[in-house]
């Protein structure tokens, strides 16, 4: 991924990202889970596929969101 396709990916919230990783689920036909408990504090869990990450509730930035995705295991052009 080149810089500026990098610097583009806009802030989220966690809930967002998460309606999104349920999307992106849905249209790969992937399991996907969404457990409040798993997580510490204003976190929680969110699992597509065999793969999982933390998800804060508050703002992710751009780094924390390319991390995220990388753990899922989805490109950005696809989410």
């Amino acid at each position: 991924m080149d810089r500026t396709k990098r610097c583009d990916i806009e802030n989220v919230k966690g809930r967002e990202f998460a309606r999104k990783a349920r999307r992106y689920a849905r249209r790969t036909k992937l399991r996907y889970a969404y457990d409040t408990t798993r997580g510490k504090g204003s976190h929680a869990l969110v699992t597509v596929g065999n793969r999982r990450t933390t998800v804060p509730y508050g703002e992710i930035g751009t780094g924390l969101l390319a991390a995220m995705l990388k753990d899922l295991g989805i490109r950005r052009e696809e989410f």
